[in-house]
C-alpha cells in the first residue's frame, strides 16, 4: 500500500511540475530540457519504489499512475469548471500582427520563437497574423490576416 500512496504523490507532484514548468511540444524541446525529463523520472521512480524492484511494484506503481491519470481526464471531460485546472486553457501570443509581450513572459517564449514557428506554418511575418493561440497542447495555432 505504501507504494500506491507514493506514486499517489509522485503524481500529483509531476503534474504540479508541469504547470509550473509551462507548456512546450516534445518536438520542441531542448537537448537539456530532454535529459532533465529522464532524470526527473528515475527520481521519481526511487522515490516511488524505494529500491522495491519486483513485479508486484511495478504493478502498482505504474497501475496507479496510470488510474490517477484516467481519473483526471474523466474529471476534466465530466467537469467543466475544472478544465483549465487539469488541462489549461489557450493563450493568445499574437493578436492582428502585435505581439503580447504579457503573455509571452507569462510562458517564457520570446518573439523570435513565435516566429519561427510561424515560418514553419507558411508566415514569413507576424504582422500577417490575426491570432498567434499557445494551445494547451503545447502547439502553437496560426490563423493569418485575410
Amino acid at each position: 500500500m505504501d507504494i500506491v500512496f507514493r506514486a499517489a504523490i509522485a503524481f500529483l507532484f509531476i503534474f504540479l511540475l508541469t504547470r509550473i514548468v509551462g507548456r512546450r511540444e516534445l518536438g520542441a524541446m531542448e537537448p537539456f530540457d530532454l535529459i532533465m525529463l529522464i532524470v526527473l523520472g528515475d527520481l521519481v521512480q526511487q522515490g516511488v519504489t524505494q529500491s522495491d524492484y519486483s513485479v508486484t511494484g511495478l504493478v502498482l506503481a505504474g497501475g496507479t499512475l496510470a488510474l490517477m491519470q484516467v481519473a483526471a481526464s474523466y474529471l476534466s471531460f465530466r467537469f467543466r469548471n475544472l478544465r483549465p485546472m487539469l488541462d489549461g486553457e489557450p493563450i493568445v501570443l499574437v493578436e492582428d500582427g502585435r505581439v503580447l509581450e504579457r503573455n509571452l513572459k507569462r510562458e517564457r517564449l520570446t518573439p523570435e520563437e513565435v516566429a519561427a514557428q510561424a515560418r514553419l506554418n507558411q508566415i514569413d511575418s507576424l504582422d500577417k497574423v490575426r491570432w498567434a493561440v499557445l494551445e494547451t497542447s503545447g502547439q502553437i495555432s496560426f490563423i493569418p490576416k485575410q
